[in-house]
């Protein structure tokens, strides 16, 4: 059985000159399992697993030991002209740098520590990508189906022009996974090409805006089809990298969210020429001007009444309260019944 084994990886691996991206997978495949079990060690603080490194008191994420590793390998690979054995070890620095920068590829695409969040799992999606096309090339696929050495065939390009071009819709239609694995596998970005849109897409935003029926089509679509997907998509994710921490409602980020929230709010009601209230001199409710409500006040022709609850006083001390709560950096109150705060903090 081993014997067997070996024979195949010699056969397949060694003698196709494939041993420095086999060792490049490897790494890959084993720094991201490392360094995630090591995380959620860190996170479920488990008193034996060593923690955070913090010399200083500054975090030093992991990203940055990948770095290292990346530059290691590129630069080794062309110090030496990528000579044996050489290149193999170079392969396997440089699998190991992408493990560990992938992981937090949410991170430097946020420019925040989103690791636990919800925006982390874009972390998971990278790596799973980069993982399977390191797979398919190294099980003979190359990208739009090309092999080096062949003659040029203006054939082959018009194949591989149309590809291209298949592949873009597909990513234009939300369509990542199929877009992107069309590039290494021909033909398949063609399935996500002829379907149907999702519904946050920007190609539902620039096609089905004035096609109300195909509209209604991608959402039943996405809640029939893509709603399961998504379900076993994350039971998946939190079994490879752990859930997402649930932040609740008065935590500082979700009261940071709040206050950009209430602040684009604000700023979308306060351009001229919007409504009643442009007009009579009264703004939004945070902050408008009207006879008898002063800055940030209500009164007729005010913000209030800009809004329909000048004559509702229940309605004008609940969007006071929030205009206070939210100045003040308090989280703020969400109200289920008349005069009646839902008590969420």
């Amino acid at each position: 059985m081993i014997s067997a084994l070996l024979d195949g990886y010699r056969h397949h691996i060694v003698d196709a000159h494939k041993q420095p991206l086999f060792l490049l997978l490897v790494g890959f495949i084993t720094s991201f399992a490392f360094i995630r079990f090591s995380t959620r060690m860190i996170r479920a603080q488990v008193r034996w697993w060593p923690g955070n490194i913090t010399p200083g008191g500054l975090h030093i994420h992991h990203m940055v030991f990948g770095l290292g590793f990346l530059l290691l390998g590129g630069i080794g690979t062309f110090a030496t002209d990528g000579g044996h054995p050489w290149i193999d070890w170079f392969g396997l620095s440089f699998g190991i740098g992408c493990g560990l920068v992938l992981d937090e590829f949410a991170l430097i695409l946020h420019l925040d520590d989103v690791y636990w969040s919800e925006q982390g799992r874009k972390s998971v999606d990278a790596v799973i990508l980069g993982i399977l096309l390191t797979a398919l090339l190294l099980t003979g696929y190359v990208p739009l189906g090309v092999v080096p050495g062949q003659d040029t065939r203006w054939g082959l390009v018009a194949v591989i022009g149309v590809n291209a071009l298949v592949c873009l819709v597909a990513l234009l239609k939300g369509k990542v996974w199929t877009g992107l694995l069309g590039i290494m596998v021909p033909g398949l970005s063609w399935i996500g090409a002829i379907r149907l849109a999702r519904p946050a897409s920007p190609w539902a935003r620039w096609r089905y805006t004035r096609r109300p029926r195909r509209m209604a089509r991608a959402n039943r679509r996405e809640r029939r089809l893509h709603a399961r997907t998504d379900r076993a998509r994350t039971w998946l994710f939190d079994l490879i990298a752990g859930a997402p921490d649930k932040v609740p409602a008065g935590h500082p980020k979700a009261q940071a969210v709040a206050e950009r929230m209430a602040a684009r709010a604000l700023a979308h009601r306060r351009r001229p020429g919007r409504g009643a209230a442009a007009t009579a001199g009264g703004y939004g409710p945070y902050g408008g001007y009207g006879p008898g409500g002063g800055p940030g006040g209500y009164g007729p022709g005010g913000a209030g009444d800009a809004d329909g609850a000048g004559g509702d006083p229940a309605r004008r001390a609940r969007a006071q309260r929030r205009r206070r709560t939210v100045r003040a950096g308090r989280p703020r109150t969400t109200a289920t019944g008349p005069g009646r705060p839902s008590g969420r903090r």
